[in-house]
């Protein structure tokens, strides 16, 4: 387990919260991973995970030169698996991407090789990246599955993290229900980060108006995305432990990406929806 001081310090080299130049060219070594046993170990989650997922980023601002000069743009679609030993860190992501603004290649596929290379060796897994024309782009706005508990009538008065909210009853069900009232705040900026959760599961049926207030407790939490939803996942598995359980959140694009991660502890489908909501 690594120390606080070292976690601490991890932390204060990344890129957020810094002023950052504007490297225009392609340069690698602007990513920065971060490795997910941080938050992990805080969470009690050991070697073997109690999930599988993956974290889907779409990046917008996605842009080159080919050997004539002449702009390319595209959008991006990249999946890094829950598994990998390291997190990018979003900002360091952005800078990343910014650096093939101003640089030559011969094809959007050595584009494409050439993410996929360097996403892998920084999150030291097989990340998938797939680009896109804009004319060809998948362009579906869709919508959360389940029951929304955003109508429930609840008081809700605290906004740090409080599983204490969750509860079940002893009535079996399979259900799924979702909320965009998801609010949560960067580990390091401390700037808000704005989503939806969807949240599927099998066992005792959860109590909604627990789990909607539970989930408003987040608000004023500082966490990344992916971490964030590993709360939620492993907060709902204690208190409620349901048999089967899924979590998917999708957050709102910052700087030209947005990130949605996905964990559950059945079979990651080969599925899953990444139409995007509408305020991505």
């Amino acid at each position: 387990m690594m120390s606080k001081n070292e976690n601490d310090s991890l932390l204060a080299s990344a890129p957020l919260g810094k002023k950052s130049s504007y490297i225009n060219t392609y340069t690698p070594s602007l990513l920065f991973a971060l490795p997910r046993k941080l938050k992990r170990d805080e969470l009690e989650v050991g070697e073997i995970l109690p999930f599988t997922g993956i974290d889907f980023w779409t990046g917008f601002e996605i842009s080159w030169l080919n050997l004539k000069g002449k702009p390319i743009v595209a959008l991006a679609e990249f999946r890094i698996p829950a598994n990998s030993r390291c997190l990018i860190e979003s900002k360091s992501f952005k800078l990343y991407l910014n650096g093939f603004n101003h640089s030559r290649f011969d094809s959007l596929e050595q584009v494409c090789s050439l993410m996929i290379s360097d996403l892998s060796k920084y999150t030291e897994s097989s990340v998938e990246v797939k680009l896109y024309e804009l004319n060809r782009a998948p362009n579906k706005i869709g919508n959360l599955s389940g029951t929304c508990l955003d109508s429930l009538d609840v008081e809700c008065t605290e906004y740090q993290p409080q599983p204490s909210y969750l509860s079940c009853f002893s009535e079996r069900m399979e259900e799924t229900v979702h909320t965009h009232l998801l609010k949560s705040n960067c580990l390091i900026t401390g700037q808000p980060d704005w989503g939806s959760v969807e949240i599927s599961y099998k066992g005792q049926k959860i109590d909604h108006s627990g789990l909607l207030k539970y989930i408003v407790s987040l608000r004023n939490h500082n966490e990344f995305h992916e971490q964030c939803v590993e709360r939620i996942f492993i907060d709902i598995m204690k208190k409620c432990h349901p048999d089967e359980l899924t979590v998917y959140a999708r957050y709102t694009r910052r700087g030209g990406l947005d990130i949605s991660p996905f964990r559950t502890n059945k079979l990651v489908p080969g599925n899953i929806v990444v139409d995007r909501l509408i305020r991505q």
